[in-house]
């Protein structure tokens, strides 16, 4: 088994506002990824509202693990398939906005590494995504949470094999 090194990331303070602590909800990332000619590649999708570069996430789903409720966003937000892992490779927090009058919505996201073993054109949020392979590296540049950017930028899927 490989030795498996924790990732020292550097966590933000979430900032709660008016919210009780209680009103943050969970939601499971997927960081989907493929080896492209042995070069690490990572999918990332466009945010519906915002059109800013994230990964596939939703809340919890009855009866599933969160790694597979992160593998059922990855088919319905970016139209892909294959083998999720268990083991979470960090969290990052944000605010979900609701709507134009209510207040935004802290969120938690565990990411769980998601290996892609087939990619689909058609797929239940097509007409609303865009969705792009990149480095990690360029990944990490792109996404707007830098926690999240931590965690692809340090994504070595031997690590947890």
């Amino acid at each position: 088994m490989a030795h498996m090194s924790p990732i020292k990331t550097k966590q933000r303070r979430l900032k709660l506002g008016n919210t009780p602590k209680t009103g943050v909800r969970t939601q499971f990332g997927a960081l989907c990824w493929r080896m492209n000619n042995d070069t690490l590649e990572v999918l990332l999708i466009k945010s519906r509202k915002r059109k800013r570069w994230i990964i596939p996430k939703g809340w919890p789903m009855h009866k599933a693990t969160p790694a597979e409720a992160a593998a059922t966003e990855a088919w319905e937000e970016a139209g892909v398939k294959g083998i999720p892992s268990e083991v979470c490779l960090g969290i990052y927090s944000y605010k979900k906005l609701r709507s134009p009058t209510a207040p935004p919505l802290p969120c938690i996201v565990a990411v769980f590494p998601f290996e892609v073993t087939e990619i689909h054109d058609a797929f239940p949020e097509k007409g609303q995504r865009k969705r792009k392979w990149m480095s990690p590296a360029k990944a990490a540049s792109r996404v707007p949470f830098p926690e999240l950017a931590q965690i692809i930028r340090h994504f070595d899927p031997r690590t947890f094999n």
